[in-house]
Order: structure tokens, then C-alpha cells, then sequence
């Protein structure tokens, strides 16, 4: 593809050594929060459904790809090659039902060959089925990963109706920590209470995070509206009381 070498000919020119100052110095280390920031900037623009933005965003993905490939291989790691061809592998080895002899019968099935798979690729002994998951995964999505892995081999909940009786149950022990007055104890119910919402969410074919995302937005825009209310009447959010400010709030719901 004619633009796909042009954006590695240009990642090449600014690593040169009559490059870019800031683009020479970082490392295949340097940028990792740079990627999770893209990631977090492609859900946004995906969430937003803005195409052009959505676009602009993939492509600042593809750049942190090529550049860290190219970083890789002026360190005698790896090449762009090697990571191109190792998709490329994995893709054809994931996928027997496509290019190999195995029939499946609807997406399921699909994505149980896929978990055997990966588990025969990635299996040593006394392997844990949750060593595959990222360590530096977010709190939210680790705790649905975790869930997941265990689901398959049938550490599961019958359904969301028997999950929530588990939140509820959860609900009271985070009331006895309340009146315990211990942070320790608070601290370790609410990360129960977060784990069984994360689960009931799951079973409720609901994303967690996304339901959160959400929730985050829809306060960002009403708390927007309360300051924009409370110019309006030449007032500032800090003045008001706080019932003035619920009163604000409800009525920019």
C-alpha cells in the first residue's frame, strides 16, 4: 500500500539522525501511556459515532504500531515485518474453519476453537486459565475478564436474577462496614461490591464500562447545564445552596 510505506518512510525520517529530537529519544517503553490514551480516544470517537474523528483515531493507532516496530528494529528485536507476519499466522491458525478443514456451526462454537487454540499456543505447565489476561488491564475491565475465564469453566452464576441476589447480599456487608467505622474493611466490601455489579453486568449482557461511560457523560452534560443555569442568573455553582443545586441539576435532567 503506496500510503502505508509513506507513514513508515516518514516515521523512519523523524527517528533519523536529522529527525526529530522527541521522536529519537523515546524507547519501545516510553510511549505506553501515550497508547492507552489513543485507545481511550478511539472508544470516545466510537462512542461518539464520529466517523471523521473515529478515522483519525485509527490512524493514530496504526502510527504507534509502525512506531514502535521501527524503535524494535533499529534495536535488533524485531521488524514491521515480524509483527505483520505474526498476525498474519496467528490469524490463519485462529480461524481452522476458514482456512483449514474444521466446521463450525454459528459464532459460538467459533469462539470456543478460538479459547482452545489460544490455550494449546500459550500452555505450560500448572498454567493458570487466568495467566492470559493483561496485568495492567484497568480495575473494570480486568474484573469482567477474570469473570469470563472463570464462566468457561463453569465457576458461574445461573443467571443476572441469581447474580443480584449476590449484590444485595454484598449491599449488607458494605453496611456492616460502614458501621465498623475500619477503612480496611470498607475498602475491601466496596471492591466486593464493585466486582458483583461488574458480574451482574455481564450476565445482564451489559458492558460495565461502557454503562459507566455512560453514566459519566450524562453527569458531565447536566453538571455543564447547572454551570451555564447558574451564569445565566449571574451566580456561581459554589454560592448556591445545596439544595439549590439539586434543584439546578433536576432541572437539566
Amino acid at each position: 500500500m503506496k500510503e502505508f510505506d509513506r507513514l513508515v518512510d516518514i516515521v523512519k525520517t523523524l527517528r533519523s539522525e536529522n529527525g526529530c529530537p522527541w521522536d529519537r529519544k523515546q524507547t519501545l517503553y516510553s510511549l505506553k501511556q501515550n497508547v492507552v490514551e489513543e485507545v481511550y480516544e478511539f472508544i470516545d470517537a466510537l462512542d461518539r459515532k464520529d466517523i471523521e474523528n473515529i478515522k483519525e483515531e485509527l490512524g493514530d493507532m496504526l502510527l504507534h504500531v509502525v512506531f514502535h516496530s521501527i524503535i524494535a528494529q533499529q534495536d535488533n528485536l524485531f521488524s514491521l515485518e515480524d509483527v505483520i507476519k505474526g498476525i498474519n499466522e496467528k490469524l490463519i491458525r485462529r480461524h481452522p474453519h476458514v482456512f483449514g478443514n474444521v466446521k463450525v456451526n454459528g459464532v459460538d462454537e467459533v469462539l470456543k476453537n478460538w479459547d482452545e487454540i489460544k490455550q494449546k499456543e500459550k500452555k505450560t505447565e500448572d498454567q493458570s486459565i487466568l495467566d492470559t489476561i493483561p496485568k495492567a488491564l484497568p480495575p473494570i475491565e480486568k474484573a469482567l475478564k477474570i469473570q469470563k475465564k472463570a464462566a468457561k469453566v463453569g465457576f458461574d452464576f445461573k443467571d443476572s436474577s441469581e447474580c443480584f441476589e449476590k449484590v444485595e447480599e454484598e449491599f449488607e456487608e458494605l453496611k456492616e462496614a460502614i458501621d465498623s467505622n475500619s477503612k480496611d474493611e470498607l475498602r475491601h466490601e466496596i471492591g466486593d461490591m464493585f466486582f458483583a455489579l461488574i458480574n451482574f453486568s455481564r450476565l445482564s449482557g451489559i458492558d460495565p464500562s461502557e454503562a459507566l461511560r455512560f453514566a459519566n457523560n450524562r453527569f458531565e452534560q447536566r453538571f455543564r447545564c447547572m454551570e451555564q443555569k447558574a451564569k445565566l442568573k449571574g451566580v456561581e455553582l459554589k454560592d448556591l445552596s445545596i439544595q439549590q443545586q439539586e434543584e439546578l441539576y433536576q432541572s437539566c435532567k
